[in-house]
């Protein structure tokens, strides 16, 4: 086979064509304590996981503001709209009592466990708005 220019590729540049298309060594080197060799695969975040990440995202973005903001234009299904609001209720109690990082740690619990309730009785619907 004749590359570009006339350039006939050896067996070490088949060699390391194949272990770069195998994937061999995607992270560079050997692994790290970061991510151990015995692990199988990485972690994927449920939809219960992925839920408690947003609506903690949104709540700390929303809790010293006046207002809740618009659901949609966060990406949140009404659900999880309603989480976060009664996450935020809470977390701005906690925050008048025992100050921020009391209510950052209340923003945290209160989101896991809203997603983990909401999940439990069935999530979100098939509906846009469940």
């Amino acid at each position: 086979m004749v590359m570009r220019h006339g350039v006939r590729p050896g067996v070490g540049g088949w060699l390391v064509l194949v272990l770069l298309v195998a994937g061999c060594g995607a992270g560079g080197g050997p692994p790290t304590a970061a991510e151990p060799s015995a692990s199988p695969s990485p972690h994927s975040p449920s939809a219960e996981e992925l839920c408690a990440t947003v609506v903690t995202y949104w709540s700390r973005k929303v809790l010293d503001s006046h207002t809740y903001g618009d659901y949609q234009s966060m990406g949140l299904s009404n659900g999880q709209y309603e989480i976060l609001r009664q996450v935020v209720d809470d977390a701005r109690a906690v925050k008048k009592r025992q100050g921020a990082a009391a209510a950052d740690e209340s923003l945290g619990r209160g989101a896991r466990r809203g997603c983990a309730d909401w999940y439990r009785a069935g999530g979100p619907g098939k509906g846009p708005w469940s």
